[in-house]
């Protein structure tokens, strides 16, 4: 926490311990509002003995948290090493989580480069339409329906150039996506195909006792999220290996690698085998059942053919996440006996 100095003028400031209480009484109470603690000091009979008797403005109290943030961190962890020592917690496994909270930014308020390419169409469109309007009672000398015209054409360029400012926005910053109330929220898949304005609060919860080890929020999938929170984890416990266990969700190979390295060991659930071919593919020619040579970058069919690629990587979007993959292809295919068993591909098999 920051240090305080006594000035020579003025009234005293109130200790950073009581601020400290504070936070965490309105912690374990579930209380965020700075306004509510103020009034829990004034009525509340635990916090006059928790804080004697005094009793800070509200935005003292909020500027404490804003401006601590770091301090408040570390006070966490401190908290956790004296869990830890009191074998409350084991870190020998943990378990991850997300869960999604809606943000106040509006889906309305939300801009990805093609939501914005098909309002600037829009403006566009609606600009020659008003524009040969205008033409047309210029010439009836129609001074009323010009100046109505005049305005709407003046609307739509100040709805132009903010598109424009928030495409220059994206394109700056690299992201996929800009949120104009809250800016760092982001539209991220909540269940099925059911998409919110939300932030992804990650979790790390001890074996043990179902103690949290470690917390913070995110504005991605969980898919891209694994490393971070294992990482944090780990480190708060000041543990030299871990195991962590999490859901389908978490399994990125990426994400995996990097918790290796870190010397995480992961249980994580694997993603549902999604075949490319699934028109007409039995289980016996599904992908998982094409054996795949690193050497020469090939794939070995059921029925023995190789299926080779070209190299070229192609990009694709899934749960809102991009990818890279390559196509492996057989002229075989078109011979094959067992083909309607395999792809219903009239070109042959593409893995």
């Amino acid at each position: 926490m920051e240090v305080q100095t006594l000035k020579p003028e003025g009234r005293p400031p109130f200790e950073t311990s009581l601020f400290l209480k504070i936070y965490l009484y309105g912690y374990l109470n579930g209380i965020r509002s700075s306004r509510k603690l103020e009034k829990e000091c004034i009525r509340n009979i635990e916090m006059q003995w928790l804080c004697h008797s005094l009793v800070p403005n509200y935005h003292s109290i909020a500027d404490f948290r804003k401006d601590n943030p770091d301090a408040l961190r570390k006070t966490f962890k401190l908290f956790l090493l004296f869990l830890k020592d009191a074998e409350l917690v084991s870190g020998e496994t943990i378990a991850i989580d997300g869960t999604k909270i809606r943000a106040n930014n509006s889906k309305k308020n939300n801009y990805n480069p093609k939501k914005i390419e098909r309002h600037l169409a829009y403006i566009s469109r609606q600009t020659e339409q008003y524009i040969a309007e205008l033409e047309q009672n210029d010439q009836s000398d129609r001074q009323a329906e010009i100046k109505q015209i005049q305005e709407k054409i003046n609307r739509l360029q100040a709805g132009k150039l903010k598109y424009e400012a928030l495409a220059s926005q994206i394109e700056k910053t690299g992201a996929t996506q800009v949120s104009t109330t809250d800016t760092d929220a982001r539209s991220l898949l909540i269940h099925g195909q059911v998409v919110e304005v939300a932030y992804n609060i990650q979790t790390a919860v001890d074996s043990k006792h179902s103690l949290v080890v470690a917390t913070h929020t995110i504005n991605q999938n969980d898919r891209n999220a694994l490393s971070g929170i294992a990482t944090e984890a780990k480190e708060n416990l000041q543990l030299e290996n871990t195991t962590i266990l999490a859901d389908k969700g978490y399994h990125n190979a990426r994400q995996l690698s990097e918790c290796k390295e870190a010397g995480i060991t992961t249980i994580v659930a694997q993603q549902e085998t999604v075949n490319s071919n699934a028109h007409g593919t039995t289980e016996a020619y599904l992908v998982t059942q094409f054996t795949y040579n690193q050497e020469t970058d090939t794939y070995t069919c059921p029925q023995g053919e190789t299926l080779s690629t070209k190299g070229r990587w192609h990009n694709k979007a899934r749960d809102y996440t991009p990818y890279k993959f390559k196509k492996y292809r057989t002229s075989a295919c078109k011979n094959c006996l067992v083909k309607h068993l395999c792809t219903g591909r009239q070109k042959g098999v593409g893995k």
